[in-house]
């Protein structure tokens, strides 16, 4: 005769392979979700005092514009744009990376220990780097020098001046990557500038213009209205600088891709990537072209998968579900395309392959709460500028939420951060230095051979 505990295992086997069997081909799915509610504060000088909507005290944790790994594996390091969405009222708005773990289990986004990823309980000063220009290194009249915020009466904190911290009225920035030295590069979209800073968040020379290397138009560099050292006229229009920038997989180039076609450029769907070798610390002078969407606006992120292929985010100026009928203009166009600078089609563009559709992304697993309709979730944000591959098969997406501005989810209410994870549908040749693992989400497979497990144990102490 069988024992229990034979008839146990023998069940239970059944029941895993039937589910291993009967799951769902590899197909783009949603696999994880988590949040970062709108309202999230760090310790800081007020700001929001030119925005009529001052934080006393305090710095909105918002504008994820960039992501990297953080110190331990399942946590990030977000950096933060600007502030609130242009120069002239972000002066009190300090330019940070935070460090934090989205629970893709729980669904909730914790603050960590910027050098350790150890959980904290809130936001404080170990959770963040503050960039500053302590050695003073900036070749241009910054906030903290001021006496008096822009075009106020508003005296700049005494912390600002005296640390030197850097602001939203200083750099615009968009997008950074680590060197292996453990020092961080920033692109800028003022300038546009490459800047480069220590591991402490200290500028650690002047930042870096960019050649105009095409030679269109008069300008010898590449210049927006927003450059504090404009020297004639503007070839690039605001807020079009460097929205991207990825580092190989060998660590020695950067590739800063320009958010917009420059101003003199009869293709105006031509978008310029521009080599930068860190070694030298100079531009290699090469240039290779991405070829916008007609559908697309702008782009919000390029990361590196190796030496030659990369994913960038192109994306419309439109939010809102296109399920719910309270948007009256809602998202169409929220993609990630996979380039490759090696191949280039008869017109000199990189090559480009579609992998997510953002606004199209199956849920079968129904992980997307009140993003998802009839099975299918959507990324409805005005702007998604955080992608980082964690793993050949699997992406984490973040929005900027332009904080307290942006409404793409809920009409009327301010966006969250949310952190996705998108399964795709085909491995990606994702170099061993680009992967970035995540505790992965309990799924109904995992839970079965967990309560498996659990029985026979049990059974066998019985």
């Amino acid at each position: 005769m069988l024992n229990r505990s034979n008839l146990l295992l023998g069940s239970l086997t059944s029941l895993i392979v039937s589910l291993i069997f009967t799951s769902p081909a590899a197909a783009v799915q949603l696999t994880g979700r988590a949040i970062l509610g709108a309202d999230t504060f760090a310790p800081g000088p007020t700001s929001g005092q030119q925005s009529s909507i001052p934080f006393t005290d305090q710095q909105p944790v918002q504008g994820f514009s960039a992501v990297l790994p953080g110190p331990k594996p399942g946590t990030f390091r977000v950096m933060v744009d600007n502030g609130f969405g242009s120069k002239s009222n972000s002066a009190d708005f300090l330019l940070r990376v935070y460090a934090i773990e989205p629970d893709f289990t729980t669904g909730q986004v914790f603050p960590v220990n910027f050098q350790t990823g150890e959980r904290l309980t809130r936001f404080s000063n170990e959770s963040f780097l503050q960039l500053n220009d302590g050695n003073n290194q900036i070749d241009f009249p910054i906030i903290a020098e001021q006496s008096f915020y822009p075009e106020t009466t508003i005296p700049v904190d005494p912390n600002v001046q005296s640390n030197r911290w850097l602001t939203g009225a200083d750099f615009d920035i968009e997008s950074f990557r680590q060197a292996s030295d453990g020092t961080y590069w920033f692109g800028d979209e003022f300038g546009p500038f490459l800047f480069h800073v220590s591991a402490e968040g200290q500028v650690l020379d002047a930042p870096i213009p960019l050649p105009n290397f095409l030679g269109l138009g008069d300008n010898p560099l590449v210049q927006s209205p927003d450059n504090p050292q404009l020297d004639g006229t503007a070839n690039l229009r605001g807020s079009q600088g460097f929205e991207g920038l990825a580092l190989n997989s060998s660590g020695t180039k950067l590739y800063a891709m320009l958010e917009g076609a420059l101003q003199p450029d009869d293709q105006r769907d031509r978008l310029l990537i521009n080599e930068f070798d860190l070694a030298s610390q100079q531009y290699t002078g090469k240039t290779f072209f991405y070829q916008r969407d007609p559908q697309g606006r702008a782009i919000g992120d390029l990361t590196a998968i190796n030496d030659h292929e990369f994913l960038v985010i192109e994306r419309d100026n439109r939010q809102g579900d296109p399920n719910n009928p309270e948007f009256t203009r809602p998202a169409e166009f929220k993609r990630i395309y996979k380039i490759d600078i090696n191949q280039l089609n008869s017109e000199g563009f990189v090559q480009k392959e579609l992998l997510v559709d953002l606004l199209n992304i199956p849920d079968p697993n129904n992980l997307g709460g009140n993003g998802t309709t009839n099975g299918v979730f959507t990324f409805p944000f005005v702007t998604i500028e955080n992608v980082l591959p964690v793993d050949e098969k699997t992406l984490l997406v973040i929005n900027d939420n332009n904080y307290p501005f942006s409404q793409g989810r809920i009409p009327g209410k301010p966006d969250n951060n949310e952190f996705i994870l998108v399964q795709l549908d085909q491995p990606l040749n994702l170099a061993p230095s680009q992967a970035t693992p995540v505790p992965e989400p309990m799924t109904i497979l995992g839970s079965a051979v967990a309560f498996g497990f659990g029985v026979l144990f049990n059974a066998k102490k019985r």
